[in-house]
């Protein structure tokens, strides 16, 4: 498993706090050459206690993988499609910062996960990978504004069958170069015909759809590393999620980063063996780039963050992080301030 703990300075509020802000436990067993078994068990901030805020336990993931062969292999159950860099490769030690990067925690849902069914595979002779899968969609009646997608989510809980999604990737991988496209496109209303002609909102598969598309790059060499990811978030019909639930919800969401970072250590006789990484990112996230006609806009989801500092991994599986972050949103909207 893994987990990670922080202290934290707001320097223009003036307030500090310290936080073990998740904990993960792993349990996996290979039953035989084709059949495994994977799961993870979270507890968000260190404790959940009745009737009080904060805190969650959750299963972050449990599938079923079936080996096919050499190159190909199915997951079935709750597994974290390939979007974006962060989704599927998300311990504190691959990423610098003692966060998750903005854009992929509000416009690319932090670890989301979903029910359903994977295929995952290599091209033969190229050095091409993929997967496509089938989950569970959306619930824009969870849509909360400022959140984006990510309350839409069902993570395995009591997800609607009704509705449904695609997702998949693909990605090309040469030497210490890596580059990738993914998608999503799913149906956000779960209830039934009647009800949702009621609302005003379009049932089915892939009624009253959401839609995100990813592109990234990584590459790394001598000590240096970067990387540089955009994504953009469409919801045609906002207008009708906003007619049936009055939640604010955007057109368009959009998101890009760009990193580069550099190993102090990398000249070291054992490359890896210790990394300080010294790194700057700077992040463009818009959660409301596009509004319907019956949305108010709201400028502080405009926003830009600087972020800078170190990584420090004594060995490969251990991080001790510091950074600072600057951030800048647009002017408040005063018909929100109710």
């Amino acid at each position: 498993g893994y987990g990670n703990a922080f202290y934290q300075n707001n320097s223009r509020l003036q307030t500090s706090r310290l936080d073990l802000e998740r904990f993960v436990l792993f349990t996996g067993h290979k039953f035989n050459d084709k059949i495994s078994v994977f799961s993870e068990l979270e507890v968000e901030d260190a404790k959940v206690s009745g009737g009080e805020s904060g805190g969650e336990v959750s299963i972050e993931q449990a599938y079923l993988k079936f080996n096919l062969n050499a190159n190909q292999y199915i997951v079935a159950g709750l597994f974290l499609p390939r979007i974006g860099i962060l989704n599927e490769n998300h311990l504190p030690n691959t990423f610098n910062g003692n966060e998750r990067n903005y854009v992929e925690t509000f416009i690319i849902p932090s670890t989301w996960r979903e029910l359903g069914v994977g295929l995952y595979g290599n091209l033969n002779n190229l050095p091409v990978s993929y997967s496509v899968g089938i989950v569970n969609g959306l619930s824009s009646a969870m849509f909360e504004h400022g959140s984006g997608i990510q309350d839409g989510r069902f993570e395995g809980r009591n997800a609607t069958g009704n509705n449904l999604a695609v997702t998949g990737s693909l990605q090309f991988y040469q030497g210490n170069f890596k580059a990738q496209v993914s998608g999503y496109y799913g149906g956000t209303i779960g209830v039934n015909k009647r009800k949702a002609d009621s609302l005003g909102v379009t049932s089915g598969i892939f009624g009253t759809p959401v839609a995100l598309g990813e592109a990234d790059i990584q590459y790394a060499s001598n000590g240096f590393s970067v990387r540089v990811l955009g994504t953009i978030v469409s919801i045609p019909d906002a207008d009708k999620i906003n007619r049936a639930y009055a939640n604010n919800t955007p057109k368009t969401e959009y998101g890009a980063y760009a990193e580069i970072g550099y190993d102090l250590f990398h000249t070291m006789s054992k490359p890896h063996e210790k990394q300080l990484i010294v790194f700057v990112r700077d992040e463009k996230v818009n959660m409301d780039a596009s509004i319907p006609s019956n949305g108010i806009t709201d400028e502080t989801l405009n926003q830009n963050y600087i972020v800078a500092g170190f990584t420090y991994l004594p060995i490969r599986n251990v991080a001790i992080k510091a950074d600072v972050r600057v951030a800048h949103t647009g002017a408040e909207n005063p018909d929100l301030n109710i």
